[in-house]
């Protein structure tokens, strides 16, 4: 393999040999892998599965991008080593402990990262036991629809409600949401 590259290999011993041959093909995936994410693409594969029938995300270590970051940092740690002049022992020991390092924190940081996005869908459900305001006047006795103003998850919006109380509640006044029917008018009651 090393024949077509003689001037290159000569005078490197075998282990430089195999961090050599380590160190570019990994240097070469994580620059792809490092383009891609900027670009927005994914090429994240788990090699590690939950049995358990757990679907949540978790913390996995074992993924593509995980294994590239390993071999890339435990091939070029070792080069540095050998270049340090450290014995063939310390050299695997620090090249080893350096990818595992680079593994875990690329899997806590993409766990971590997986834990700040969310879906967006509105769950009204949120809504429950929390207060806003009448936006358009609700009839009493779940006459009609009104429409309150309230802070569900994270944003304010104007949605529809209707009121089991025995008056109208009036524009601007205080209210808090007691459930959800039809999965999109909230019932709600004024707030004393």
């Amino acid at each position: 393999m090393f024949s077509y590259f003689p001037t290159l290999c000569d005078g490197l011993q075998l282990i430089e040999k195999i961090y050599w041959t380590i160190a570019f093909p990994s240097t070469l995936f994580f620059f792809i892998q490092l383009i891609i994410t900027f670009i927005g693409g994914d090429v994240d594969h788990d090699f590690d599965h939950d049995f358990d029938g757990d679907t949540s995300v978790g913390f996995h270590p074992f993924t593509f991008k995980n294994m590239v970051a390993f071999f890339t940092l435990f091939s070029w740690s070792g080069l540095a080593s050998i270049e340090g002049g450290f014995s063939l022992a310390v050299t695997i020991f620090v090249s080893m402990l350096s990818g595992l390092i680079m593994m875990i924190i690329m899997a806590f940081l993409f766990y971590y990262i997986s834990k700040f996005t969310h879906s967006g869908t509105l769950d009204l459900n949120n809504a429950i036991g929390q207060t806003g305001d009448v936006y358009l006047t609700i009839p009493a006795k779940k006459a009609g629809m009104g429409k309150v103003q309230i802070n569900v998850q994270g944003q304010l919006r104007t949605l529809n409600a209707m009121t089991s109380d025995l008056e109208d509640i009036k524009t601007g006044a205080i209210i808090e949401v007691d459930e959800v029917v039809n999965d999109n008018i909230l019932v709600v009651h004024k707030a004393r």
